[in-house]
């Protein structure tokens, strides 16, 4: 009698455990479906050309992540209804005691926490804003208001916590950006295959807009999130038809962002040369392939170089911070040189046998070389500024004095922004300085503030953003809001360091956001690339709950 019970209560735990997977799948595969559309539907769409870019965008992305949040509660009820009738409940309970207060350390992190209370800093700036409906709506800025920021927020908690990793979301991303990168390179020899640019007046009207994303700064800052994920994905690939998938990624993305024409694009790939070492300078074979990745840029630049001279009729051309490079690159010769390089490694590896371990010293390894040469680097940029601004020698760095001399012209008038953008800061009430203006309200803070001297520099009052990320929070969401994000990316990126072993794709998603936030410090966060940084940080961060990958 007693073996018959415990059959049947085994019987019955089995199938309340097979319940709670069918729950999860369910959960996982709703989810799934909302990543779909962002990783496909999203980077593509759009109605008007780009008089409407950032509407339809907005638009898309709204509605996608409020469907998704529309459907979890019917789901749920659903899932409960069943546990109550068939399983008394039990897996319910189950998931009730996982948000009891004394399970919070295993069921949040450190990033959740900074990101709820991100959310929070928001809410109450909402609130004690002067301007309510602007500040939920973001309709006087780029629609970066309340909403949008909680949809950020509840997509990334949704998919960090109940979305099991497939990398094939991924895949997916990075195929359908190629046709992206493709669409810009073709806009830069001016085929205007998709027709956005049918009369004369819309080729000059239209000059910085490109591919299906828009103004060349929000491309290439998309360009650089591509960027960053195909060099990691091709750098730690071992499958050959995979790496060679993941070089062509590279190769287009790379021509690509430097034919967007933008200098901001150079942060994005700044932090590929400088974040990559510390992820690949562990073993030879990531020594090679840092040098590979080296040498392919410069060649393209080259190659864009000679473009350029061959054929300037039928091409936009490049400027400014390219001009600089490409120059110094061909005096120095330095794609055939690099390429000696990569040839003279691999033989060198190859002659060293299959222990691929990478070492300087017993305590030293070539990682804490390459950390050490980035601080003197930092150290030198430092002096350099300090040389070029305070001490008025700027002439002796020739070319790039122009980028190194902060004005009001700096950065195509960034410098004057984000002084008034400091300026207005400074003489918030206190309540302002801690929890800002209101989300995206930076427009009617000029209005009334700085409008005449804004339309006196620009010749217009569309000042709505102060074009640096850092700044715009500090400003429209105050310092709390400000230390909440950088706390949110900060935990986030040593999360998803710590864990860069579990997956190959969770270094390449830490390295795509780094480059997002590298070029946001002189960009905007507008709801046509931002989106895809918060997408990427909860995926990783699913990532990192997951098993250890095996290839």
């Amino acid at each position: 009698m007693t073996t018959m019970t415990e059959s049947k209560n085994d019987t019955g735990r089995e199938s309340c455990r097979e319940f709670s997977k069918k729950c999860s799948s369910i959960m996982n595969d709703a989810v799934s479906i909302a990543i779909l559309i962002l990783v496909t539907v999203f980077p593509l769409i759009f109605h008007n050309s780009y008089y409407d870019i950032l509407e339809t965008k907005y638009q898309c992305y709204r509605f996608c992540i409020l469907l998704l949040l529309a459907a979890i509660p019917f789901l749920v009820l659903g899932m409960v209804y069943i546990d109550l009738k068939k399983f008394e409940g039990q897996n319910t309970n189950d998931f009730l005691l996982r948000l009891h207060p004394r399970n919070w350390k295993k069921t949040f992190c450190a990033t959740d926490a900074a990101v709820l209370a991100f959310w929070l800093a928001t809410g109450i700036s909402t609130l004690q804003s002067d301007y309510l409906h602007e500040a939920f709506w973001g309709d006087q800025g780029r629609f970066s208001g309340f909403l949008l920021l909680t949809l950020y927020v509840a997509s990334y908690i949704i998919i960090s916590h109940f979305w099991k990793f497939n990398g094939n979301f991924l895949e997916l991303f990075l195929a359908v950006s190629m046709l992206l990168c493709l669409f810009g390179i073709t806009d830069y020899f001016r085929m205007d295959i998709m027709h956005f640019r049918k009369t004369s007046d819309a080729v000059i009207a239209m000059a910085s807009y490109t591919s299906t994303i828009g103004n060349i700064n929000t491309y290439t800052a998309y360009v650089g999130i591509v960027i960053g994920l195909s060099s990691a994905m091709f750098a730690l690939e071992k499958k050959p038809l995979k790496q060679l998938w993941y070089y062509l990624c590279l190769v287009i993305s790379f021509t690509a962002i430097l034919m967007g024409r933008s200098d901001n694009a150079y942060l994005s790939i700044a932090a590929v040369f400088v974040f990559l070492p510390f992820i690949l300078f562990t073993n030879r074979e990531g020594i090679k392939k840092y040098l590979i990745i080296t040498a392919t840029f410069f060649t393209i630049i080259q190659f864009i170089a000679i473009i350029n001279k061959l054929y300037p009729s039928i091409i936009i051309g490049t400027d400014s911070l390219f001009t600089i490079i490409a120059g110094f690159c061909q005096t120095l010769r330095l794609a055939p040189l690099l390429w000696i390089l990569v040839i003279i490694f691999w033989i060198y590896d190859r002659k060293l046998g299959k222990n691929t371990s990478f070492s300087v010293g017993k305590n030293i390894t070539l990682v804490h070389i390459w950390g050490v040469l980035i601080l003197l680097f930092i150290l030198a940029v430092c002096v350099v500024f300090f040389d070029a601004n305070i001490r008025g020698n700027a002439e002796r760095y020739g070319s790039f004095g122009q980028y190194l001399l902060f004005n009001d012209r700096w950065g195509t008038s960034r410098g004057y922004i984000w002084s008034k953008s400091l300026w207005m800061y400074k003489r918030l009430p206190l309540l302002h300085k801690l929890f800002g203006y209101g989300p995206d309200t930076y427009g009617c803070l000029v209005n009334k503030t700085i409008v005449f001297d804004v339309y006196n520099v620009f010749g217009n009052t569309n000042l709505d953003n102060a074009h640096n990320s850092f700044l715009q929070y500090l400003v429209t969401i105050g310092l709390t809001g400000l230390i909440t994000y950088l706390t949110f990316l900060g935990t986030s990126f040593w999360h998803l360091m710590k864990n860069r072993k579990k997956n190959p794709y969770i270094p390449a998603i830490l390295l795509a956001v780094i480059c997002y936030v590298f070029q946001s410090s002189i960009n905007l966060d507008v709801p046509i690339v931002t989106p895809f940084m918060w997408l990427l940080l909860a995926m990783g961060m699913a990532a990192c709950k997951e098993k250890t990958y095996a290839p």
